[in-house]
């Protein structure tokens, strides 16, 4: 099992550099994509697109946006397109496969229960860890 994306793991985290097209931009990172998601501003997606702007920078910078008012609709297939983006990208894709049928688990200490597990509580959905391990299963069938 992998329990959370740090150490030999950290090549699993969406804050790994990485080139996702969304929207007709090009950012650094599935993070600084799904971010740039979250509203309609082109201000935003500017500031989000920048490579001199760390992942970790526009994920504290979202907190004070205004989401778009279908963002919880839309943000799980926003998040599966950008990680259909990354696991289809070298050495991402040989990475994934090489996890077998490993279980991944997106475990954090934030209280992420949506996209993770929170390591305090072992409480969580893990949408994130199920959705690469279904990109994974997609992969491994084609």
């Amino acid at each position: 099992m992998i329990k959370e994306f740090q150490g030999e793991h950290r090549w699993l985290s969406n804050f790994a550099p990485c080139k996702i097209v969304l929207g007709g931009r090009t950012f650094p990172s599935v993070e600084a994509a799904y971010m740039s998601a979250k509203s309609e501003d082109t201000a935003w997606k500017d500031f989000c697109s920048d490579r001199n702007n760390t992942a970790g920078t526009i994920k504290k910078a979202s907190r004070s946006i205004t989401l778009r008012q279908d963002w919880e609709s839309i943000k799980v297939k926003t998040m599966t397109e950008c990680l259909v983006q990354k696991f289809s990208q070298e050495p991402f894709k040989s990475k994934l496969k090489a996890t077998g049928n490993l279980h991944i688990q997106e475990g954090n200490m934030w209280n992420d229960k949506f996209w993770g597990v929170c390591l305090k509580t072992n409480k969580g959905q893990n949408i994130l860890g199920k959705l690469i391990m279904h990109i994974r299963d997609v992969h491994e069938a084609s």
